[in-house]
């Protein structure tokens, strides 16, 4: 069966990354309930009424000393759309994430494809676990541009004939290249969230180093961006502690 839907768009490119936040429960309040159901019982809920900025002390102390349990009571969902190598990195973070990716088996993919802008570092120098990537010349980033953008046109060129021969979409995105645009849905909760940032962001507050490839780190400077605004607190107690999840 052909696939009938737009059969002339062409591949279009981009460097930047798409975060959304589209759905959210998530306070300070949420992390001081959790704890404090321990010692008080039902008299935690009374911390739904008040202001957490009174018990900064006890946020700080649960960041610092690791009881991490009272951060997963809140939930996160972002829109993202990113390159598929991004997504291959991000789905490594299992405990306390769901995903729902689009699916090149039921819809022809759309020709969005990844291409670096010029500040991103593009020279990888010394050793594995030892190196550092540097900026590359005008000719290396106008270089891979050119080459990235004419492979990625003549592999979508080349999947287009395949859903116009009647090729089965499952079959033919076998040959579209990771640099192609996907969008997801991504649910976490505050932990879970620290944990990621902890592995994939730099940050000169961080306690262990951290040396995630820059497309990745875009996507989790806007979640950082996003989350920071909801749960203040708890993100400043992060920083303040390491940026080690509890």
């Amino acid at each position: 069966m052909t696939d009938t839907s737009d059969q002339s768009a062409a591949p279009s490119f981009r460097g930047d990354m798409t975060v959304e936040l589209v759905k959210h429960s998530a306070a300070d309040t949420d992390v001081l309930w959790a704890a404090r159901v321990s010692t008080g019982g039902e008299k935690s809920l009374e911390e739904l009424h008040k202001d957490p900025a009174r018990s900064k002390g006890l946020i700080n102390y649960l960041m610092r000393d690791r009881h991490g349990s009272p951060f997963e009571h809140n939930s996160m969902t972002f829109f993202i759309s990113a390159p598929l190598f991004v997504f291959r990195e991000f789905h490594r973070h299992r405990v306390g994430w769901s995903y729902n990716e689009e699916s090149g088996r039921y819809r022809r993919l759309e020709p969005v494809f990844y291409t670096p802008e010029a500040t991103r570092k593009l020279v990888q120098q010394g050793r594995p676990g030892k190196y550092e990537f540097v900026e590359g010349t005008p000719e290396q980033h106008e270089l891979t541009v050119s080459a990235m953008e004419d492979s990625y046109r003549q592999a979508y060129e080349t999947y287009r004939r395949m859903l116009d021969a009647g090729v089965a979409r499952e079959v033919a995105r076998a040959v579209l290249p990771v640099g192609l645009y996907s969008s997801m849905y991504a649910t976490c909760n505050a932990r879970s969230l620290m944990h990621f940032l902890g592995l994939r962001t730099q940050h000169e507050d961080a306690k262990v180093p951290s040396f995630p490839q820059r497309e990745i780190e875009m996507v989790g400077e806007l979640m950082e961006e996003q989350w920071a605004k909801l749960m203040p607190l708890t993100y400043e107690a992060f920083n303040a502690n390491g940026r080690v999840a509890p």
